[in-house]
């Protein structure tokens, strides 16, 4: 029941995609099978920010790919605000790293809807930190993210989210990391595609913290991300190597 769930809910999110390429997300954590009444998501959104969830982890952990061959993709949201008139939608500006190439983006994220968690165990380390939680949750939503078209080999990315939270004791929006210890732990993750001005050429783009979702048989670490060797040559060495030089640099201030 709980699969079918799972399928509906994806495929309900991508009808709006006439050249969609992307599969079917695999939520690995699970959700109970409605989500919040529409005046319960509403109160939510309105006492909220969400913003800060989508820059709180470092950009070293925030793992991405483009294209079929799974060629590394460094995404960064630099700064994010809620809409003024929309409870629903954030505005971004970030940029994106292929190879050497760096492109800016603007655009949004739009929040369709909002599910409470089936209740945790307290978390993997300190259980202490998470005392008085008052429930966990997951947004799922709709993004696009416009590069400039100016700028060769740009494009624009779009598809679907889901990010992770819980609300704690004194009734804040917190990033969920409870289960930050487990096997195959990740939040903020994006499914969708990357189309080309020039040619209007899909590709598959995906990116999250920790773990990158639908990533087939690239990812073969078992407790942390690791990318299998026949991969390493497009951009992945470093994360191999852990070269700090590489992986800590903050590369979206040049």
């Amino acid at each position: 029941m709980k699969v079918a769930w799972f399928i509906f809910y994806s495929l309900v999110l991508y009808a709006g995609y006439s050249n969609a390429q992307i599969k079917t997300l695999d939520f690995q954590r699970p959700l109970k099978e409605s989500v919040l009444p529409v005046v319960e998501k509403n109160k939510l959104l309105n006492e909220h920010d969400f913003s800060k969830l989508f820059t709180l982890t470092d950009n070293s952990i925030v793992y991405g790919f483009i294209g079929s061959n799974y060629q590394r993709i460094r995404v960064k949201f630099i700064r994010i605000s809620k809409k003024p008139d929309s409870n629903q939608i954030y505005i971004i500006y970030g940029k994106s790293m292929v190879k050497n190439t760096i492109d800016e983006f603007n655009g949004s994220i739009k929040i369709s809807s909002i599910h409470l968690l089936i209740k945790n165990q307290h978390g993997c380390e300190d259980g202490y930190k998470y005392k008085g939680m008052k429930g966990e949750y997951s947004i799922f939503g709709e993004y696009t993210f416009a590069e400039n078209s100016n700028e060769p080999h740009s494009g624009v990315f779009k598809g679907i989210f889901r990010s992770d939270f819980f609300i704690n004791k004194a009734g804040d929006v917190v990033y969920d990391d409870i289960e930050g210890c487990a096997d195959g732990y990740t939040n903020n993750q994006f499914v969708g595609e990357w189309v080309s001005y020039k040619n209007d050429i899909a590709k598959t783009c995906n990116w999250g913290d920790y773990r990158i979702p639908n990533s087939g048989n690239f990812d073969i670490g078992a407790g942390d991300f690791s990318p299998d060797d026949k991969y390493l040559k497009y951009g992945w060495q470093s994360v191999r190597d852990y070269s700090k030089q590489i992986e800590e640099a903050k590369w979206w201030k040049n």
